[in-house]
């Protein structure tokens, strides 16, 4: 696997979405997960559900048994999901929101107000040697709390940016490109690992892979969709090639 400056980590929960509305193993998410490795992934995201929506703890143990890159495994912060991750130790572990009513991750997690609760829940992941990311939006706030309770990485939330390009909502769009690129280097500057993520598309990734600080992005939903159309390695290497092109200038 090529050393990139800006990993991609592919996530592969809506193919477990496509499968699960139909029933049976098909389309199968390990499969899913190896082609993107192949494609050029540099890791691979899956979000272990409270009610198992999509991908299931059978697809953590694949996963788990099968990948040659890291597994990036987002969870709530419940005890069911520390358990999991604690059995499983992947190499990264993303704690986000989760209402059990959305359709996906809205909004980032509010670390500010849990700081306690949160420094408690992630100490076991980070003893047991996982990386641990916190979701959080581009916050002043949220980035010190996410810092003050011991996380090693943020991931900061790119689906307002996203949203206001899709719906040509200009200065909107300009106000949160601000933020993101702000807020990175604020983070950067506590010595956090910066990651961001959520709703990037072709049109929309390249001004945040630009960013120096961003050392990952994390797309799934887009690439999934795009896939229908190219076959999914091949929407794969197209991200691939306007992160490195954003990236290298």
């Amino acid at each position: 696997m090529t050393e990139h400056s800006l990993r991609l980590g592919v996530n592969i929960d809506h193919v477990a979405t496509v499968r699960n509305a139909r029933g049976g193993a098909y389309p199968d998410p390990l499969r899913a997960a190896l082609a993107a490795q192949t494609a050029g992934a540099d890791g691979i995201t899956a979000h272990l559900r409270e009610d198992r929506r999509h991908i299931s703890d059978t697809d953590i143990d694949r996963l788990m048994e099968s990948l040659t890159v890291p597994l990036n495994f987002e969870m709530a912060a419940t005890d069911e999901m520390q358990a999991i991750a604690l059995r499983h130790k992947p190499h990264a572990v993303c704690i986000v929101p989760e209402k059990r009513e959305e359709r996906t991750t809205e909004g980032g997690l509010e670390v500010a107000r849990e700081e306690n609760r949160l420094a408690h829940f992630i100490a076991p992941l980070r003893e047991a040697g996982c990386r641990v990311s916190i979701f959080i939006a581009a916050d002043k706030r949220q980035i010190d709390a996410a810092h003050r309770i011991g996380a090693e990485v943020i991931e900061l939330h790119t689906g307002a940016y996203c949203d206001a390009f899709a719906d040509g909502r200009i200065e909107e769009h300009q106000k949160e490109f601000e933020s993101l690129r702000e807020m990175s280097a604020y983070a950067h500057s506590l010595g956090l690992e910066v990651h961001a993520g959520h709703g990037l598309t072709y049109d929309t990734v390249a001004p945040i892979a630009a960013f120096p600080e961003v050392k990952e992005l994390n797309i799934g939903h887009f690439l999934i969709g795009e896939s229908i159309f190219l076959g999914l390695q091949p929407a794969i290497a197209e991200m691939r090639r306007l992160m490195d092109q954003a990236r290298n200038g």
